[in-house]
């Protein structure tokens, strides 16, 4: 069955032009023109990605967003008028998976649609025997997707369990972002590297990590990030 991809714009010729090149490359398209549309039609019936204008005439995309994250960890791609916004994005951290800036070529849209939706269809290194990674406390589960700590389950977002994955898959390596958004977001992705600050900023407040001195996720200056846990036996 094909993905489907929402495509959330008050311009309807670039809801059109979008529409088509999805269609083209095999996707099934639905169209929004408000946000009020784009939030009832993620109720019917979720598709794989989201495809979103932040300048709606009703709730601007970002309320949008923070709305559909209190149900949904669909993937989104937030669309932004102004190149400079984009920085200001990364920094708050909205949920987003990546961000296109208009005006922008129907083909690159298409290929970040494809190198983000790709995480989902493209295995990644081995995991381990039983698919459970056991550190003392935390425990994160490959087959399950699930994370606990302390016997407590941890909500991580999909983008945030796939990036724990990568990092606990190896405790000790160092990780630069390019390798990490080659490992989760695809070889081909064309957004920034500081994509991957904002999800490790996530995980650690959903980890109760402190950034200022962390015990499980390490910040190597310049560099990137390593995972800071130590692995332990299995747990009966």
């Amino acid at each position: 069955m094909s993905p489907t991809v929402l495509v959330v714009d008050d311009e309807a010729p670039i809801r059109s032009i979008l529409a088509a090149y999805l269609r083209g490359e095999g996707y099934a398209v639905v169209e929004a023109s408000t946000g009020a549309q784009a939030l009832a039609a993620l109720a019917v019936e979720p598709p794989q990605l989201v495809l979103l204008d932040i300048g709606l005439p009703d709730v601007d995309g970002l309320e949008v967003l923070r709305r559909l994250r209190t149900f949904s960890d669909v993937y989104v791609i937030l669309v932004t008028a102004r190149a400079e916004e984009v920085d200001k994005l990364v920094g708050l951290g909205v949920g987003a998976d990546d961000y296109v800036t208009k005006p922008f070529s129907p083909r690159e849209v298409v290929a970040r649609v494809k190198a983000v939706l790709r995480r989902v269809r493209e295995p990644g290194t081995p995991v381990a025997d039983d698919g459970v990674h056991r550190f003392g406390d935390l425990v994160v589960d490959e087959t399950r997707r699930e994370v606990t700590l302390r016997g407590a389950p941890v909500a991580l977002s999909t983008l945030d369990f796939d990036l724990l994955v990568v990092l606990a898959r190896s405790p000790g390596r160092v990780f630069s972002r390019v390798q990490l958004l080659e490992k989760v977001w695809g070889y081909d992705f064309f957004g920034d590297e500081r994509v991957v600050d904002v999800h490790v900023r996530t995980m650690r407040r959903a980890l109760a990590d402190d950034a200022s001195d962390p015990t499980m996720i390490g910040t190597v200056r310049g560099v990137g990030y390593k995972f800071l846990l130590e692995p332990t036996g299995r747990t009966p």
